[in-house]
C-alpha cells in the first residue's frame, strides 16, 4: 500500500516536473514563439486577403476563378511574399554590418562613441581571450573564427539574397502572366530584372525599411519605453550611448 502511494506521489512530481518544464520552455522562448505564431497569423490573413483580391481581378478580366490551393501555390502569392522577406533580411543585414562602424550618440542602438570598428579579441572574447563557456568556434583560429565572428551578418545577407532571388523568379513568373492576360509577350528574366515593375516592388520595401531603422535610432535617443530592451532606462540621460550607464 505505501508502496502505491509513493508511486502516485512520485507520478504526480513527474507530472508537475512535465508542466513546469513546458512553461519554462514557453517562458525562455517567448519572443521566437510570440512572434513566430504572430507571424503565421499574419501570413495565412495576406493569403486569404490576397485570394480574394487575386480572384476579384479574374473576375474582372472575365476568367475563372481558382481555389485557396492554387492560390498558395501562384506566383502572385510568392512574389508578394518574398517581396516583404526580402526587404526585412535586407534591414537586419545593413543594420547588424553598418553598426560596426556607425555610431548615433544617445541611442541605445548604437554602440558608445569610442567602440566603433570590430573591436579588439579581448573585447569579442574570441582567440586566447575566449572563455570556459564561450562557444567552441570562438576559440579556434583561422576560417572557422573568421566566419563566426561574422556568421549573424552571413546568414541574413543570405537569406535577404535568396529571398531577393525568390521574388524575381516569381515577380517574372507574376508579369508574364498579367501580360498574357493583355495580350502582350512574356520577358525574359534577365529583361525582368531591369524592368520598372520589379524595382518598384522592391525600393518602395526598401526605402520603408531603412525609414524604420533611421527612425529608431534617433527616437530611442530621447524617447522611452519602460521595461523594453530596445530603450534606455526612463531616467538614463539622452547623452547615454549604447550601454553607458
Amino acid at each position: 500500500m505505501n508502496d502505491k502511494k509513493k508511486d502516485k506521489k512520485k507520478d504526480k512530481r513527474n507530472d508537475q516536473a512535465k508542466k513546469h518544464g513546458v512553461r519554462g520552455f514557453v517562458h525562455e522562448n517567448g519572443m521566437s514563439l510570440g512572434f513566430g505564431l504572430a507571424f503565421l497569423l499574419a501570413l495565412a490573413g495576406q493569403a486569404v486577403a490576397g485570394w480574394s483580391e487575386f480572384n476579384d481581378q479574374l473576375a474582372t478580366d472575365g476568367l475563372a476563378q481558382i481555389g485557396f490551393p492554387g492560390y498558395l501555390a501562384s506566383s502572385d502569392f510568392a512574389v508578394d511574399v518574398t517581396e516583404n522577406w526580402q526587404s526585412e533580411y535586407l534591414q537586419f543585414f545593413l543594420y547588424i554590418f553598418a553598426t560596426v562602424w556607425l555610431l548615433q550618440r544617445g541611442s541605445p542602438e548604437s554602440k558608445s562613441m569610442a567602440e566603433a570598428g570590430p573591436e579588439s579579441d579581448e573585447e569579442q572574447r574570441m582567440g586566447a581571450h575566449a572563455r570556459a563557456d564561450s562557444p567552441r568556434w570562438a576559440g579556434v583560429s583561422g576560417l572557422r573564427q573568421a566566419v563566426f565572428s561574422r556568421s549573424l551578418g552571413l546568414v541574413m545577407a543570405a537569406i535577404f539574397l535568396l529571398s531577393w532571388f525568390g521574388q524575381s523568379v516569381a515577380g517574372v513568373a507574376a508579369y508574364n502572366e498579367q501580360q498574357l492576360r493583355q495580350l502582350q509577350g512574356p520577358i525574359g528574366w534577365a529583361s525582368y530584372l531591369t524592368s520598372a515593375d520589379f524595382w518598384s516592388r522592391t525600393l518602395q520595401n526598401w526605402q520603408s525599411e531603412l525609414l524604420a531603422v533611421a527612425s529608431m535610432a534617433i527616437l530611442s535617443v530621447y524617447l522611452r519605453q519602460r521595461g523594453s530592451p530596445e530603450s534606455k532606462p526612463v531616467g538614463a540621460p539622452h547623452t547615454s550611448t549604447g550601454t553607458e550607464e
